[in-house]
């Protein structure tokens, strides 16, 4: 029989490539395998509200994952486990799919004091082209504290490890001792902080509760866009940290200038410090970092396997992340390294498919990062803010789908191909000289 707690570590590592964060975090923290009988898994969960969503949204995604580590189990089945049986289950894994079975599970203990994971660390960090100029911003941070890019900035799309960087950067300040007061949170926490202290009528402790720490670290700003109410309640922040030399760490998934309905006088603020982003690992980082997360769970890899997986995976760190934990649980469950072919038949069962793009999917993302209607994109109209995303998209869809001019024209409207050809040229000059293009195209690509 398979060991309920490898089997599981193995299907969350699935089911995390296939859940937006949030949704994993929410539904399957603290669940578990509570045993197997006669070929039928029982998932432990918290409480009956869990226990039906799951049913209701994730039983075909759960029972297949399960089923391609286990080619005996049949069926699916849930159970409510109350807290004292959680703790005498010995079963009960550690919610951190980048765990291996043997850490204790005070390693992942996260502190209130600071919110800080001690996984995130600049050990635990793997530096390579992509990702080595946020390295040394962030280096540069620890060496002059609160005076050299005061506020640093990171962003990129999710899973490239930016909440790792700033987070290594509070955890290497915590250890080097010297009593900072350090904290991390992410903007959505701050955002309800604050509208539960107006509830309660705690405005003015809301106000004052931050201003005592020597590092503050907020992730995901961008989910401040269009709430004015707490950009500004950030912005006085910001200030008084600001003129006291505190260190102030940010990051987004988009370049601040270009995060929708955020207040200019932020944005002016994050442009004084170091704004720097961390874009889609290449191949080279992807074969260092598998052969680094290999290494630090004692799995065999040869180098023709890694140079497999580095073409296979073109994702982010956090889909590598779960592919290495597979890796794991197939060898442990084998007991015996694993050979190329095995690698390549676990591949086609828990690698992600490549996303077929078509032409309205190009002009939908590039609608919605501009935020104007997609069908404008058709139209014959020469508004400003419709010009300049048409004209992207052309180039877009020339440049990396190498579509023919005239084909482009045909499908933006009916144009003429020489107008396509036109706005390909225009953009492809532009962007020798517009920077803050280039960072708009850069961002539009990571979206597709």
């Amino acid at each position: 029989m398979i060991d309920n707690k490898k089997l599981w570590n193995s299907v969350l590592a699935e089911m995390e490539l296939n859940v937006s964060k949030a949704n994993f975090t929410t539904w399957f923290k603290d669940t578990f395998i509570a045993k197997q009988e006669d070929g039928t898994i029982f998932i432990s969960v918290p409480n009956l509200f869990v226990k039906d969503w799951l049913y209701k949204k994730y039983h075909k995604f759960i029972l297949k994952a399960l089923r391609n580590f286990g080619e005996n189990i049949r069926a699916l089945d849930y159970t409510v486990t109350n807290h004292d049986d959680k703790k005498k289950n010995e079963q009960v894994t550690p919610f951190m799919t980048e765990s291996t079975t043997e850490l204790p599970l005070n390693d992942f203990y996260i502190s209130k004091d600071d919110n800080l994971n001690p996984r995130y660390t600049f050990e635990s960090f793997v530096v390579g082209p992509f990702n080595e100029l946020a390295h040394a911003a962030a280096q540069t941070v620890i060496k002059k504290l609160g005076t050299a890019y005061n506020p640093l900035f990171i962003y990129g799309s999710t899973g490239h490890g930016k909440t790792h960087l700033i987070q290594a950067v509070g955890n290497h300040i915590k250890a080097s001792g010297g009593n900072k007061k350090i904290f991390y949170l992410t903007s959505e926490k701050f955002a309800l902080d604050y509208i539960n202290s107006l509830q309660v009528n705690k405005i003015n402790q809301f106000k004052e509760k931050y201003k005592k720490y020597d590092v503050f670290i907020m992730d995901d700003i961008q989910f401040f866009s269009s709430k004015e109410k707490c950009q500004e309640e950030l912005f006085h922040l910001f200030n008084f940290l600001h003129e006291n030399n505190k260190q102030i760490i940010f990051s987004s998934d988009k370049h601040p200038n270009l995060i929708p309905g955020l207040e200019e006088r932020l944005k002016s603020r994050f442009a004084a410090g170091m704004t720097v982003d961390i874009p889609t690992p290449d191949q080279d980082s992807r074969a260092a970092i598998i052969r680094a997360k290999a290494l630090s769970h004692s799995l065999p890899l040869n180098s023709e396997a890694i140079e497999y997986l580095a073409t296979s995976i073109e994702g982010n760190i956090r889909e590598i992340e779960g592919i290495i934990n597979s890796l794991i649980c197939q060898s442990q469950l084998k007991g015996k390294e694993l050979s190329l072919l095995d690698i390549r038949n676990l591949m086609k069962n828990t690698a992600k498919p490549k996303k077929i793009v078509s032409v309205k999917d190009i002009i939908k993302i590039v609608a919605g990062f501009y935020n104007i209607d997609e069908e404008s994109i058709y139209e014959k109209t020469r508004r400003k803010e419709v010009v300049k995303p048409r004209q992207l998209t052309m180039y877009i869809l020339r440049e990396d789908f190498n579509i023919s001019y005239p084909s482009i024209g045909q499908k933006l409207g009916g144009r003429d191909h020489t107008t396509v050809i036109h706005s390909c040229e225009k953009i492809k000059n532009d962007l020798k000289i517009d920077t803050a293009l280039g960072e708009e195209l850069s961002q539009i690509r990571e979206m597709i």
